[in-house]
């Protein structure tokens, strides 16, 4: 029978609980980041597990038809007797209640402790970056950097509220992603199926993970 050194199985352990560890992490950073805008540990958690479930959550907004071409058949014949065959399909505008729903409600949850005029300029000078650094993926939906937000919303924090940071930080990091990349973004979407998710998909670092962040930060 062989057996292995403990040395390697130490090792071995970390390696196969190391995914684990990184979780554990994010999430006791979320709960700081949380902290620090006035949570108490059981209210962090709590909107902690409830973005992570809600991000798997998109409630539909309104649904409207959607065309695509189908690839190119290799019976050239068929198109020319019958013409280029079109498929409707559905396109959902939906929103996300993780990436969404949540990180509104913490907004205006922060919004009575935020000073009204920089969080207003913080928000549309956000809200104009994430637009321009935000990218259209046909059939999937919006796209945007998650670590520019955060930066971008805490400088101006710095900048507009050097004595109240963190809810111009957050207010702002949050509804720049979620009006300059997702709303904003709404008429560029094109005509593919598809669930759209305002606050999903692409974009959820940048809503609601950003709005930690930038809280943390500030």
């Amino acid at each position: 029978m062989i057996f292995l050194p403990l040395s390697i199985l130490i090792i071995l352990l970390f390696i196969l609980l190391l995914p684990v560890f990184f979780f554990i992490i994010q999430i006791e950073i979320i709960r700081l980041s949380l902290g620090k805008i006035g949570l108490s540990p059981s209210s962090a958690f709590m909107i902690v597990l409830l973005s992570l479930i809600g991000s798997m959550i998109n409630i539909p907004l309104y649904t409207r038809e959607a065309t695509i071409i189908p690839p190119e058949t290799s019976f050239p014949f068929f198109h020319f007797f019958f013409g280029t065959p079109y498929e409707n399909t559905k396109q959902v505008i939906a929103i996300n209640l993780g990436g969404c729903i949540i990180p509104l409600l913490l907004c205006i949850y922060l919004l009575p402790k935020a000073p009204l005029l920089p969080t207003l300029f913080a928000t549309i000078i956000t809200t104009l970056i994430c637009f321009h650094i935000s990218t259209v993926v046909p059939g999937v939906g919006v796209r945007i950097p998650a670590l520019i937000p955060p930066l971008v919303a805490v400088s101006l924090a710095f900048i507009f509220s050097p004595g109240n940071k963190i809810p111009v930080a957050y207010i702002s990091g949050v509804l720049g992603v979620l009006i300059g990349a997702d709303i904003l973004n709404l008429p560029h979407l094109g005509n593919y199926p598809g669930i759209m998710s305002i606050g999903g998909a692409g974009v959820y670092d940048g809503i609601f993970l950003v709005g930690i962040i930038s809280a943390l930060l500030a």
